[in-house]
């Protein structure tokens, strides 16, 4: 008896997930957990717009090739917009433990005739743990 109930794909189709395929899909998505590294400074761009800056480190724990646990640390530029400038201007402080949920964004900038490139994450949710 042939099973009816199998999807039908086609012959491109990807399967990256149970939840969705992923032929179509492009995201842009940071989630950490980590420490607040840097006094967060605040700047007023000149349309208005207020922004935080920062950075936060995380922790990453791994096995070597000889089967010891070591650690790594990441530092993180972050900025922060809207809402999250006045939580930062209140509770930001160095050392506190946050969660960020954002995207990760890159913008250029000239210094000395040479285009410089920085990254960062954009703050789209921040928890304080």
């Amino acid at each position: 008896m042939k099973n009816n109930h199998q999807p039908n794909h086609g012959a491109d189709a990807q399967v990256g997930s149970i939840f969705f395929t992923t032929k179509h899909i492009k995201m842009n998505h940071v989630n950490l957990i980590g420490k607040v590294t840097s006094a967060p400074r605040f700047y007023e761009l000149p349309n208005g717009r207020k922004i935080a800056q920062f950075t936060m480190s995380t922790n990453e724990t791994y096995l070597d090739d000889n089967g010891e646990t070591q650690k790594k640390n990441h530092w993180h530029r972050m900025s922060a917009w809207g809402r999250w400038v006045q939580v930062m201007q209140e509770l930001g402080s160095v050392g506190m433990d946050i969660a960020v949920e954002g995207k990760l964004t890159t913008r250029f900038y000239q210094k000395g005739g040479e285009k410089r490139f920085i990254s960062e994450v954009e703050v789209n949710d921040l928890v304080i743990l």
